[in-house]
């Protein structure tokens, strides 16, 4: 018998630890390799998980619901084992997986449409997906009515489609007061009702030394969820750990401008996806990054780690609100057209929660676009262990002095800004600098005879 452990995989950069959401497999049960065996969830993506050796699934080590730290064993595979050896096993400390808070009343699977009951909390307790809990936030549900929207997942657990389908008849009965499926109470009608669990018996009483908050009446206290706090944390390390400065560039981008709105009715219609910027804004970054490869660096301890790769993260804004960072790897062996097809489909993968661990992993620069929100420049945080960060601003047309031959003019010309924001431990304002600058060279430099 050979007992390997199946170990929680790293499921993109900074990511430490996973939520396992679902195991699709039972002990006993005979595993191929690359086979899914569990779903987990993390702060930025829901995916199956594969196995990496073939056998029998002798043991489960982390229940459904538990938060495992990346790297940790969550199962045992008996690589040597056969199909028709029993299905479970007899060793003494062996469970069968299953949440490790149960409901204490479930709602059926089959509940036709998301009827409210009046107060309490018949599902108080059931583990919601990151996913769940990012929706219900956005959306300001309040924990005690999530509790009692019925779940069609295992063990009765809201999915996706679940509380979607909910807020659909929720929205559809608040402007039909006489139906009886309309909830107890609206978000608005209950403003102190926190998202998140909070209940008084748990609840620690707060440091003397801090101030209490002033609540009254017209607040809404919301208590944050597992995602926001992952987030939260891991902005506040980024900043503890690097002393962040931000250079600033504007850069001329007319050709570019000119060039793409030439180009992009073409190759839609050839390729039938659409021309961004976004690929050009990436070979302008790869190219700087193999000019300036000190950029392309992380830091463990005293040590500077120098990347060969050109890996460029391209943070991403979902449905929910939030942004997730699919990388681009080796973005400076692509051309302009393989650029434009991979930021398509990191994208599109993106915004239907169909990104794999691999798909968000080893970045090693990354690209905010804060132009897309109508921001003209912005400061971005350092994507951790990363040592830079680079926001572009908005396009806007702008009066400029224009210098030919014959002496200055006045025209409009198209203009961006670029805010460079890096970890002054190892990145100089005069590395920094000149590297944003290069950058903007590259953009103003476009030819417009690129062929796509």
């Amino acid at each position: 018998m050979a007992l390997v452990e199946m170990l929680m995989p790293k499921m993109g950069e900074s990511i430490i630890e996973g939520t396992v959401l679902k195991w699709l497999k039972n002990i006993g049960d005979r595993i191929e390799e690359d086979e899914s065996v569990l779903e987990v969830a993390t702060d930025k993506v829901d995916t199956e998980i594969p196995a990496l050796e073939a056998g029998i699934l002798r043991e489960i080590l982390a229940q459904e619901g538990e938060v495992v730290a990346v790297g940790k064993a969550i199962a045992i595979i008996d690589t040597e084992g056969s199909s028709n050896e029993p299905k479970t096993v007899t060793t003494p400390n062996q469970v069968a997986p299953s949440p490790p808070a149960p409901a204490p009343v479930s709602e059926p699977a089959s509940a036709p449409t998301p009827a409210v009951t009046s107060t309490g909390a018949a599902n108080e307790g059931r583990f919601y997906s990151p996913l769940v809990m990012n929706i219900a936030r956005q959306e300001n549900i309040p924990m005690a009515e999530l509790d009692q929207v019925p779940g069609t997942g295992l063990e009765g657990r809201v999915t996706k489609k679940d509380i979607f389908a909910y807020l659909e008849n929720r929205n559809t009965a608040e402007t039909n007061p006489s139906t009886n499926t309309a909830p107890v109470a609206a978000p608005a009608a209950t403003p102190t009702q926190p998202i998140m669990p909070a209940p008084a018996t748990e609840k620690p009483t707060p440091a003397s030394s801090k101030p209490s908050a002033s609540v009254s009446g017209t607040n809404e206290i919301i208590e944050m969820d597992r995602m926001r706090k992952m987030i939260a944390q891991r902005m506040i390390d980024s900043k503890r750990i690097s002393p962040h400065v931000t250079s600033f560039v504007e850069a001329d981008v007319t050709n570019l401008v000119n060039w793409r709105n030439k180009m992009k009715d073409a190759y839609k219609k050839r390729e039938g996806e659409n021309l961004t910027f976004t690929p050009i804004f990436l070979e302008a970054v790869a190219k700087a990054i193999r000019d300036f490869p000190m950029i392309n660096v992380s830091v463990e301890g005293d040590t500077i780690i120098k990347k060969r790769d050109i890996n460029i993260g391209l943070a991403v804004a979902l449905p929910t609100g939030n942004l997730i960072v699919p990388v681009i790897k080796n973005a400076d062996q692509m051309n302009l057209n393989g650029l434009t097809k991979k930021v398509n489909d990191l994208a599109n993968r993106a915004r239907i929660n169909k990104l794999s661990p691999d798909d968000l992993s080893d970045g090693t620069y990354t690209i905010s676009n804060v132009g897309s929100f109508g921001n003209i420049m912005g400061t971005p945080i350092i994507n951790q262990p990363q040592v830079a960060i680079l926001a572009l601003g908005t396009i806007k047309k702008k009066p400029a002095v224009i210098e030919t031959p014959e002496g200055d003019l006045i025209g409009i010309r198209h203009f961006m800004f670029l805010s460079h924001s890096y970890d002054h431990r190892v990145v100089d304002g005069s590395l920094g600098g000149m590297f944003v600058k290069r950058v903007a060279d590259y953009l103003e430099g476009f030819d417009i005879n690129t062929i796509i």
